[in-house]
């Protein structure tokens, strides 16, 4: 499976080390940069490119990496057909795919060991959707918000309030 690869410089020893791993394992690591340190390096000039190498490749996953993960993901989120998940535990990484159908995953780099980060991305990239009926709705939902801005209905519970 091709992994796009984006990060930050916080993010740049680990992404390569997850490169190497992902080659190790069979995957085809996509480096959307950072590929030298820059401390002042914007974490949105790689990470929004590894976002639209996700949507552009169909088939694919994606990985952003910075010091918390949080700006990465949110920058990832930003590229229409994206739905980016920030990854804090084993059981973050296996829900982001089983519920969310998520293609993009953010992890911490400062926050997490790097055995810790490797097993989340592994975990990811070995979980399925589960395409239950529930999660497909709320996917359309989103992904109808997305396109043209269509709010969901209120349940009739919440419009009586």
């Amino acid at each position: 499976m091709r992994v796009h690869l984006g990060s930050d410089h916080a993010g740049l020893e680990l992404k390569a080390s997850l490169a190497d791993w992902l080659r190790e394992h069979g995957h085809e690591p996509v480096d959307h940069g950072p590929h030298s340190f820059d401390p002042q390096d914007d974490y949105p000039v790689f990470c929004l490119r590894a976002a639209l190498g996700v949507v552009e490749d169909p088939g694919s996953l994606g990985v952003v990496i910075g010091g918390s993960g949080n700006g990465e993901q949110i920058a990832a989120n930003k590229v229409k057909g994206v739905r980016a998940a920030l990854a804090w535990s084993d059981e973050t990484a296996r829900l982001a795919r089983e519920h969310n159908d998520a293609n993009v995953l953010s992890v911490g780099g400062r926050m997490h060991p790097l055995e810790d980060m490797m097993r989340f991305v592994e975990i990811f990239l070995s979980t399925d959707f589960t395409g239950e009926e529930r999660h497909v709705r709320r996917i359309a939902m989103l992904s109808a918000y997305e396109v043209d801005g269509t709010l969901p209905p209120l349940p009739a519970s919440a419009s009586d309030a």
